[in-house]
């Protein structure tokens, strides 16, 4: 998104389900290879999941939380801001989404949060971070799905396996049907917490605290509308539960860095990897 060439060469997005066990953790793995003749530049706005790269080519990364970067294999945990990244010359990899409980997991009981985009070489974790050199010199897509899945089933399905605690859990499930719009003083009330200690304790495991989150699934519900159809910018507003056209406008600004209009425009300029729905059917990138 937010492309500054239309010159494509070489391109390839190749899907896949991972298995039935993981499908609770993981929602999609896509392998993606591309080539420009021209520097692409995306627009990554906050969404609902967790994007996982492993990437074999080193990609620009900028936003406002982060400054500026580069790295090839990277994390992009729960935000409520947005990244540009740019490339010139190759791209692949392999993109796995997953939910933000599978991120506490597959990362032994961290998470990533402020909007932060951690190269997998600074999580301390020697495994994950020699993930994608593995990827790489794998024969085919085939192989390479099998070694994602073997390191994910190893740490997600272990019963010994550290998980985020079962109210924050259940806040999020409720937070994620509701995208976004069940209040916190009744996430509270439902587990039997504190507002104070379920907004600490959500934030450590979940990567932001609930309000925040809640307003970034709703972000990711109308983004996906702006973006992938048609509908009139006042008609996404009240769907999402925005109270006006401007307040949807406001948030596109804050969490997007653009106007809904503009955002849109630049969803259909290129087939973007990242910003597919996590196990959705998107035309631009299969």
């Amino acid at each position: 998104m937010d492309g500054v060439t239309d010159r494509w060469l070489d391109t390839e997005y190749v899907p896949a389900q991972p298995p039935t066990a993981l499908r609770r953790h993981v929602l999609r793995y896509l392998g993606y290879r591309e080539r420009s003749t021209a520097p692409v530049r995306r627009r990554q706005a906050p969404a609902a999941g967790i994007a996982l790269i492993l990437g074999f080519h080193p990609l620009s990364l900028s936003g406002p939380l982060i400054g500026t970067g580069a790295a090839a294999a990277f994390v992009g945990g729960l935000s409520d801001s947005w990244v540009l990244t740019e490339f010139t010359g190759p791209q692949a990899g392999i993109q796995v989404d997953l939910t933000p409980a599978a991120l506490f997991t597959l990362l032994g009981g961290r998470t990533v949060g402020d909007g932060a985009v951690p190269a997998l070489d600074r999580l301390e974790d020697p495994e994950l971070a020699a993930l994608p050199e593995r990827l790489a010199a794998a024969p085919d897509w085939g192989r390479r799905f099998a070694l994602v899945t073997d390191l994910l089933a190893d740490r997600l399905l272990d019963v010994r396996a550290r998980r985020p605690a079962p109210e924050v859990a259940h806040a999020w499930d409720r937070l994620a049907a509701s995208a976004g719009a069940v209040p916190v003083t009744t996430l509270a009330a439902e587990t039997g917490w504190s507002r104070r200690h379920l907004q600490a304790r959500f934030a450590g495991q979940m990567g932001l605290n609930p309000r925040t989150a809640g307003r970034v699934l709703r972000f990711a519900g109308a983004s996906r509308l702006v973006g992938g159809s048609r509908t009139p910018l006042a008609e996404v507003a009240a769907t999402c539960g925005y109270a006006d056209q401007a307040h949807l406008s406001r948030e596109f600004r804050t969490l997007a860095g653009t106007t809904p209009s503009a955002f849109r425009a630049e969803w259909g300029r290129f087939p973007s990897v990242q910003d597919t729905e996590p196990g959705g059917d998107d035309d631009r990138a299969p």
